[in-house]
């Protein structure tokens, strides 16, 4: 529900305070949510030992400086000296984590025992090429459309709002499906369809019409996903340990997030584009986000078991 009121609320704030107001949303619905935590929600067991800061703190770092060099990149169509400084301190960084969660073990944020596990590294892969594609396509459809098909911010926000209740409504029957025979065909099956529907969106026309150029393409993006939304969930909790779920499930989820946010950086290559360049840059994004995508569908399909 949030993800599909969210698209047309951002594209309303833009149209009628501005776009900085899409910045200002997150902290009356952020504080709702710390409020509805720490009034109704019981702790479920207490926690033993200390919480791993160093390795919170530095994979944090690593990822804002990591995201800072390709944006820099993205943007200016050439890596310059700061791009190259924010690159190596992102990878410093990273290394830095990794020595960090070697150390803790098991009790580290994300214990390196873990890629030991096939199905979880598969899992790990898929999530991060699946959701950078999609996290690639959801911001630039909208500015193709704005800059490209003369659409508002208010009507490129209400185009994306079919794909949210596609995926919505189907990734219930997509979960039941998957209960009976497992996560391996859906989450190779669903990113595949994601990935052809990727590649025929290079055709999309922001000035024909929405209902024959656009939609489609998006209902189709969504019912792909769909399939591997909830079978996703439930392959992640099965591939590890009753004591690594809560480990494994926040991971993923972080991973997702990050799939998302390199996409985003990148993004900006397409962004930093003439108006006259711009439907071809998309076209190209387009065709990367489809292998990307079926990159995901046959990762699952090697690395899941078969009966899982």
């Amino acid at each position: 529900m949030a993800s599909a009121v969210g698209p047309p609320l951002g594209g309303w704030l833009v149209d009628s305070v501005g776009w900085r107001a899409i910045f200002y949303i997150n902290m009356p619905v952020a504080a709702a949510a710390i409020l509805v935590a720490w009034r109704y929600v019981e702790e479920s067991e207490q926690t033993k030992g200390r919480l791993d800061w160093a390795g919170a703190l530095l994979v944090t770092a690593a990822l804002g400086t990591l995201t800072w060099a390709l944006t820099l990149w993205s943007s200016r169509h050439v890596a310059s000296l700061d791009t190259w400084l924010a690159l190596g301190s992102g990878l410093l960084l990273l290394l830095m984590f990794l020595i960090v969660e070697r150390r803790l073990g098991d009790r580290a944020m994300m214990p390196l025992a873990l890629f030991a596990l096939r199905p979880f590294v598969g899992l790990t892969l898929l999530t991060l090429l699946l959701y950078g594609a999609l996290g690639g396509l959801l911001v630039l459809l909208p500015y193709l459309l704005i800059v490209s098909g003369q659409y508002t911010p208010t009507q490129a926000g209400l185009a994306l709002l079919p794909f949210s209740i596609v995926i919505g409504t189907v990734s219930r029957l997509a979960g039941r499906l998957t209960e009976k025979i497992g996560p391996r065909w859906p989450l190779t099956i669903g990113p595949i369809v994601t990935g052809v529907r990727f590649a025929l969106m290079v055709r999309a026309n922001p000035n024909a019409s929405y209902w024959t150029s656009i939609l489609p393409g998006m209902a189709v993006i969504a019912l792909g996903m769909a399939g591997a939304v909830a079978p996703l969930t439930t392959a992640v909790l099965s591939s590890v340990d009753d004591r690594h779920t809560g480990t494994a499930s926040g991971f993923n989820s972080a991973i997702a997030r990050t799939g998302g946010l390199v996409a985003t950086a990148i993004a900006g290559a397409v962004i930093a584009v003439s108006r006259a360049e711009l439907a071809g840059a998309f076209q190209a994004a387009a065709a990367v986000a489809a292998v990307l995508a079926v990159a995901a569908g046959v990762i699952a399909f090697l690395t899941l078991e078969k009966t899982a």
